[in-house]
């Protein structure tokens, strides 16, 4: 078996260079700068360094920072920042080429999302993790009476979750994506004065 690099909790670390979409490149060669592996930034940092890595069409890279606030947020937004991540994630099988993986990724984020969005920010696995019947209701929406709650530190979730959903359309329909198709606002504009 190959001998991982690892940190000083045992954690396995990859120093291999990766391409703009976070697959890995041989040793030696350039990549996209990397995501360090113990960032760990305020709630409103992690989202405008996410989007500025949205924006510029680096969503694996995205994926790494909202991952890492997933890991070291609190345990009441867990599900909040995986669905953030599980978003990007799609977006980056898109990016790659691979429209089952992204339909996978956000269903999931929609269903993680739409439950913080409820009030329910357990660590249980929302209904996209249960059923495959789940996953059309997630496509479709909740239904119309059910109750929603802002998101945390301005998070736009019923805009993630439109997109999420456009882009399940459209991957449904075989319709091409551009990068400009990708890229949405992580949180809400303020309103005009």
């Amino acid at each position: 078996m190959v001998e991982r690099p690892r940190d000083e909790a045992g954690r396995a670390r990859n120093p291999r260079p990766r391409d703009r979409l976070g697959r890995p490149l041989p040793i030696g060669s350039v990549g996209v700068p990397r995501i360090p592996d113990d960032l760990n930034l305020p709630p409103q940092q992690t989202l405008t360094f996410a989007q500025q890595l949205l924006n510029d069409g680096l969503a694996f890279n995205a994926h790494e920072v909202l991952e890492a606030a997933w890991k070291n947020g609190p345990f009441a937004e867990k599900m909040l920042w995986q669905g953030l991540a599980q978003y990007a994630v799609g977006i980056t099988h898109i990016q790659r080429g691979n429209p089952k993986g992204a339909r996978t990724l956000l269903t999931r984020a929609i269903g993680r999302l739409e439950s913080h969005q409820r009030g329910n920010s357990s660590a249980d696995s929302p209904a996209a993790d249960r059923s495959p019947g789940d996953a059309e209701r997630i496509t479709a929406g909740p239904p119309e009476d059910a109750p929603a709650t802002d998101l945390p530190h301005g998070i736009d979730g019923p805009g993630i979750i439109a997109h999420a959903r456009r882009l399940l359309a459209a991957l449904e329909r075989g319709e091409p994506l551009t990068d400009a198709d990708l890229v949405t606002a992580l949180r809400r504009t303020p309103p005009l004065p």
